[in-house]
């Protein structure tokens, strides 16, 4: 575990380092402008065509540890849908790609964390979760809403624009 959460901490940080290089290319360089009129020269790719960097936000995200539940779940500034489940649970296997599902529509506007209940206990017993699979929406570090088991699409869709307040 202490090696998947370094590793996640690696590549967070190589991606954010990654996301601030500037990309500043003139699309009407040549390449022998390029090496006369530059102290170094650039590579063919980033002289032939600059490629746009896209910040992209993942629909929901595996929960480490109870410092990263609170940095990413409690500390969040968009609403957070808790999805706590088991590898073993059947109706959990049903109920995630909905809720994803449901998290997508949204566009942005709210995240899923998702916390396994066997490798994250006290989280479990901290949340008074019983039974799984138990979602929990949460805004601003309060508890919002809940339910347990298996819901529809429809239902779904519903308890997501409560939770960001449509």
């Amino acid at each position: 575990m202490a090696t998947r959460l370094l590793a996640r901490r690696i590549w967070s940080v190589t991606v954010k380092d990654f996301r601030r290089l500037p990309v500043t290319v003139s699309a009407s360089s040549s390449y022998s402008s390029s090496l006369t009129h530059s102290p170094r020269p650039q590579p063919l790719l980033a002289r032939s065509h600059s490629l746009p960097l896209i910040s992209y936000r993942a629909v929901s995200f595996n929960v480490q540890d109870q410092d990263d539940f609170t940095e990413r779940v409690i500390n969040s500034d968009l609403p957070v849908v808790i999805d706590f489940h088991a590898q073993w649970c059947g109706p959990c296997k049903i109920l995630g790609p909905r809720l994803e599902k449901a998290i997508a529509k949204q566009k942005g506007r709210v995240t899923m964390a998702k916390v396994d209940i066997d490798e994250h206990t006290d989280l479990a017993i901290e949340y008074g979760v019983s039974a799984v699979p138990t979602v929990i929406a949460m805004r601003g570090g309060d508890v919002i809403d809940q339910f347990v088991g298996i819901k529809d699409e429809d239902q779904l869709d519903s308890f997501v624009k409560k939770l960001i307040g449509q």
